[in-house]
């Protein structure tokens, strides 16, 4: 089945001049060198959160400044 796969995902790839274009993925099956514990990753989460949610909250906070046409 790997070599079916293979020959799929070689057929598949995009050819640049004369070269075929593979991608191969790092895989580890070992475990991580450091546990995230649970304070990182509720400040990762925090400051995602802010990253994404403060700039909307900023315009729809104030959507009326932005409808004044002076």
């Amino acid at each position: 089945m790997p070599g079916i796969l293979r020959t799929v995902a070689s057929r598949a790839a995009p050819v640049l001049r004369g070269h075929t274009v593979t991608q191969t993925a790092n895989i580890y099956s070992r475990p991580p060198k450091e546990k995230i514990g649970f304070v990182e990753s509720s400040i990762a989460l925090t400051m995602l959160s802010a990253a994404i949610l403060g700039p909307s909250g900023w315009v729809l906070a104030h959507l009326e400044d932005y409808k004044k046409k002076d």
